[in-house]
């Protein structure tokens, strides 16, 4: 399994045990991309999914390890770029006997539904986490005259937990942060604000603030304001019942009475308990916020609704159809994909890996996509892209961890302090 940030690592191993054949034992090597949104040891420990074998690597070192050592199945928890890249490199290796691909969507899918869709075409199961994604996923394949037939339903693989039941003298709400979601410093204030008023509303609540990631760590999508930040900068400080917390968001879940949000895929996971989930109108329902995915759930509320003491309750033919299942039961979600990979490894030989885009049907997108990592036109690595190999000496791992801390350090600088003053700057 190949993963790009903390949250993909998630999806993508908790998935690739889930779709495994019932009659094969699983042994899970688990790879992290280098790159921007590297997860830390604390935010791999903390999403609750583990490998056998974990190695960091560059996407050409990882095509190079499929030279050199067999795998049955590959889960390509990826960014739409570099899924299509590795599809695209994958193929050129020409392996006589190549893995079976498996990609797919870590959360809810509410943008760039044809760009993500066609860059992860090519792969021999595309799972769909819904009756109504897949359905969404075949129309746009088809629409473009692409196979659909890899399209498969299924969910997502980390829907647990017990059912909600209140228990007495407990109150507590959570909201559970996104990084990029809302995006500006002015939206991001107010929502800090208003949960922190809420908490002086109502003295006698447990309220927290769950995050994603501590400072100077990063997650898939670039976080310029971090609500710790911003926490700190607030007028009066925060209230006694007011905490900021991190951990496995099932245990967060555990002990939460009512879940606010402005488009967390935390929200399927609250509504699959049955835990009263809101999500928040106060910034517009606008497909930037991606809130607008939760129209007919019966969650939308607003922070004035919220204070008053209104629990939303969400209707349950919508949550079925985003593969929340009405009895809270996930015996049967991977059946269908089970029963496919299945099939497909039965196969004496897998057909070509043949992903929509190609030098023909994408000649200005596809080349310069693939260059970014370090691929050319025909998939194959570029000249200078380093193959790592395993006998890489200590002392050389370390000067590059070293460099590459130091590189997003700067980086995350960058972002988080250069960027906004330009930008005021260019306001005035």
């Amino acid at each position: 399994m190949l993963a790009d940030s903390d949250t993909r690592w998630k999806w993508g191993a908790l998935t690739a045990r889930r779709i495994a054949p019932e009659d094969r034992s699983v042994e899970l090597s688990g790879f992290l991309l280098r790159g921007r949104a590297t997860p830390t040891a604390r935010q791999l420990a903390e999403v609750g999914a583990d490998a056998d074998a974990l190695r960091e690597m560059t996407g050409t070192a990882f095509l190079n390890n499929l030279r050199e050592e067999p795998y049955d199945i590959v889960v390509l928890a990826l960014v739409g770029g570099a899924v299509q890249a590795m599809l695209h490199g994958i193929a050129a290796l020409g392996l006589p006997d190549r893995p079976l691909v498996v990609t797919g969507y870590v959360g809810v899918v509410y943008e760039k539904l044809a760009d993500g869709l066609l860059l992860r075409h090519g792969a021999d199961v595309v799972l769909a986490n819904s009756r109504y994604d897949a359905k969404r996923f075949r129309e746009v394949y088809e629409g473009v005259g692409a196979d659909a037939s890899s399209v498969t339903e299924a969910a997502l693989p980390f829907l647990a937990g017990e059912r909600y039941v209140p228990e007495e003298g407990r109150d507590t709400v959570v909201f559970a942060a996104q990084p990029s979601v809302p995006v500006s410093r002015a939206d991001r204030t107010y929502v800090l604000k208003r949960l922190v008023e809420h908490a002086r509303l109502h003295p006698r609540r447990e309220v927290l603030l769950k995050l994603r990631s501590k400072p100077g760590e990063q997650t898939t999508h670039i976080e310029e304001f971090p609500y710790q930040k911003l926490a700190e900068r607030l007028p009066g400080g925060l209230p006694p019942n007011f905490q900021l917390v991190y951990g496995h968001m099932g245990e967060v879940l555990d002990r939460t009475d009512l879940l606010v949000t402005v488009s967390s895929t935390a929200a399927l996971e609250s509504l699959h308990r049955r835990i009263p989930t809101a999500i928040l109108t106060d910034l517009g329902i606008r497909e930037p916020l991606g809130n607008h995915h939760f129209v007919g759930s019966g969650c939308l509320a607003s922070w004035d609704q919220l204070d008053g003491g209104y629990r939303p309750k969400a209707d349950v033919v919508w949550a079925d159809r985003q593969g929340v299942a009405a009895d809270g039961a996930y015996e049967s979600a991977f059946d269908q994909a089970r029963a496919h990979v299945a099939k497909l490894l039965a196969q004496s030989e897998l057909p070509p890996l043949r992903p929509y885009y190609t030098t023909t049907t994408a000649p200005g997108y596809l080349p310069p996509l693939l260059a970014r990592y370090h691929l050319a036109a025909d998939g194959t690595p570029l000249p200078g892209a380093r193959a790592e190999s395993s006998d890489d000496s200590r002392m050389r791992r370390a000067v590059r961890e070293a460099v590459r801390g130091a590189a997003r350090g700067a980086y995350r600088h960058g972002v988080q302090r250069v960027a906004p003053v330009i930008r005021r700057m260019g306001e005035l």
